[in-house]
């Protein structure tokens, strides 16, 4: 059976902060047509990426119902993006 192929996408990402300092992100944006909210914040941890590499605060997110992860490597957010 054949996996899809991933590759690590750096995306926009709309934010909040709140008063204490904590970071929740918003939407997350492909390019133009491509605008996602984000319904809801899961977990947040510090974490791998196994598929793509790198390393960051994972932040799993329910996107559109379904459960995604985010990742926060230095100051530039990514995604697995499926190519």
């Amino acid at each position: 059976m054949n996996e899809a192929k991933r590759e690590k996408r750096y995306v926009p990402v709309v934010v909040r902060f709140d008063a204490e300092g904590q970071l929740r992100p918003l939407t997350i944006e492909f390019d133009e047509e491509h605008k996602y909210a984000v319904d809801r914040v899961l977990d947040i941890c510090h974490a791998a990426c196994q598929t793509v590499g790198g390393v960051g605060v994972r932040y799993t997110v329910r996107v559109q119902g379904q459960e995604r992860y985010l990742w926060l490597e230095k100051s530039r957010w990514f995604v697995e993006a499926i190519t």
